[in-house]
């Protein structure tokens, strides 16, 4: 294990820069330049007091200390803004739910993640992601976000759903979240309320997405139970549990948020993810080449990728991995703590409000040497052995760590492999378009050039050519703040 291993100590106040407005304190910071602000942090300490609005926080800069918060659910209990704001959104199901209700409601879901029921969705994922990219064409322009929304959406509505959900309610549903995710950084970053009720259009336009969304899976729920025939999917699953005649049986309530909690949760992250993805490959050909070097291997012929090909995609995974680890589609998170306790060597208050940044700890060079560079073979084994223990947080630690965790992972390689085998994106001339947070991180309107992939033979190695004009080779380290 290398970098430092000493016991993090408790260290300073950042200061507000000075011109900063006194009642935004370092939010105005955080909006205009998230990631650099928080990049900017650990100079200061291992545990930094900054100031959002009239509230104060304090950052945690230290993988140790941030897997110590992790590990100690009860006392740091999710909370804070974000998660005020996220409950008003999802309602009280398994993201935001406070711990004492957790247990109780991840027993409920957990088998409809565990590995052998996602290893039967393999081949759906790979399907879907497939019949997206085989519609393209050479040298066609394509958004590329809403391409992998498209994939992400009809993968977890045929979870969710099965098949309850027509084309057009999709489009529907990838339009709202983008509206809503949108919305919901700056609502966490400025917690003034009476801002957010003025009728302006961006406003109007996330109450009106939020109302969409909510629609939209109370009529999949009123269908289903007109329709009388049960199916195996998690509606099913969590209407069985609202029949049952058991003390704490699931409440309609509890449908709806469970619902749409794992709705906004597992569609847009892993769709970011996988955009972020063909972004940085554009922008690394000697990372894509490897990727694509493997594809022709393992799926030669033209196969789809599905669960018996999950072993043998090893670097493809270590590029998803190395995504998550440059761009994590969950940059920023808050937690609140429920007793007076200490941490680095300074005591917190019970309600004090702690933030970790997975893309903070992420880009710390003493846990990832040259963090700015995209190296999937940090990943390979043998080689992630030597990075620092805990420091790879993409889907948090402990109790509270995301329930579909193996589902994104194994959906992300799928769907990363079936559109490789097929299509290099390439970036379109110029500088390519740079990624700003808003409550999740990624590129929101990614639109990359359709290169077609031939290969030729040679024995029992493959070789990819790639025409490309060089002026469509982006460089570039991959996402800026600014």
């Amino acid at each position: 294990m290398s970098g430092s291993t000493k016991e993090p100590e408790q260290r300073w106040t950042v200061e507000c820069a000075p011109g900063a407005f006194p009642f935004l304190g370092h939010g105005i910071a955080l909006f205009r330049r998230p990631l650099a602000f928080l990049n900017s942090l650990p100079a200061h300490g291992d545990l930094v007091e900054v100031r959002l609005g009239p509230r104060r926080a304090w950052v945690v800069c230290h993988p140790e200390l941030a897997h110590r918060m992790l590990l100690d659910a009860s006392t740091f209990d999710k909370g804070g803004t974000l998660y005020d704001r996220l409950r008003s959104l999802m309602g009280d199901g398994v993201v935001t739910c406070p711990h004492e209700r957790h247990r109780r409601q991840r027993r409920l879901l957990q088998p409809a993640f565990r590995p052998s029921r996602v290893a039967g969705l393999a081949d759906l994922m790979g399907e879907e992601a497939a019949a997206v990219s085989a519609r393209w064409r050479a040298g066609q322009e394509v958004d590329v976000s809403a391409a992998m929304m498209t994939v992400t959406a009809r993968v977890m509505s045929r979870v969710l759903f099965s098949d309850s959900l027509d084309a057009a309610t999709h489009a529907e549903v990838r339009r709202c979240l983008a509206d809503v995710v949108r919305g919901l950084f700056l609502r966490t970053i400025v917690p003034v309320d009476a801002v957010f009720r003025i009728p302006v259009p961006a406003n109007l336009r996330y109450r009106r997405s939020v109302g969409r969304l909510h629609a939209i899976v109370d009529a999949a729920v009123t269908e289903r139970r007109g329709g009388g025939a049960h199916r195996d999917d998690l509606l099913g699953t969590l209407l069985a549990a609202a029949a049952s005649d058991e003390d704490g049986a699931v409440t309609d309530r509890e449908v709806h948020d469970q619902l749409i909690t794992l709705l906004l949760t597992g569609v847009e992250t892993t769709a970011l993810c996988l955009a972020s993805a063909f972004d940085l490959l554009a922008r690394h050909p000697e990372a894509e080449r490897a990727l694509h070097a493997e594809l022709d291997t393992v799926l030669a012929d033209g196969r789809r990728p599905g669960a018996e090909h999950l072993p043998r995609l090893g670097h493809t995974r270590a590029v998803v991995t190395e995504t998550l680890r440059h761009s994590p589609p969950g940059w920023l998170f808050t937690r609140v703590t429920t007793r007076d306790t200490e941490l680095a060597g300074r005591r917190l208050p019970r309600g004090t409000t702690v933030l970790y940044s997975p893309y903070l700890l992420h880009h710390d060079p003493a846990s990832f040497p040259e963090p700015e560079r995209f190296l999937p073979e940090r990943w390979l084994p043998g080689r992630a052995a030597a990075l620092r223990k805990h420091a790879l947080v993409p889907f948090a630690a402990g109790s509270r760590k995301c329930l579909g965790d193996g589902f994104a992972m194994t959906e992300a390689v799928l769907a990363l492999a079936a559109v490789a085998a097929r299509w290099r994106l390439a970036h379109r001339p110029g500088r390519a378009p740079q990624s700003r947070p808003a409550v999740t991180l990624g590129p929101r309107a990614l639109r990359m050039t359709c290169v077609p992939r031939t290969q030729r033979r040679a024995g029992p190695a493959h070789r990819t050519t790639l025409r490309v004009p060089d002026s469509r080779r982006a460089g570039g380290n991959g996402v800026d703040d600014a």
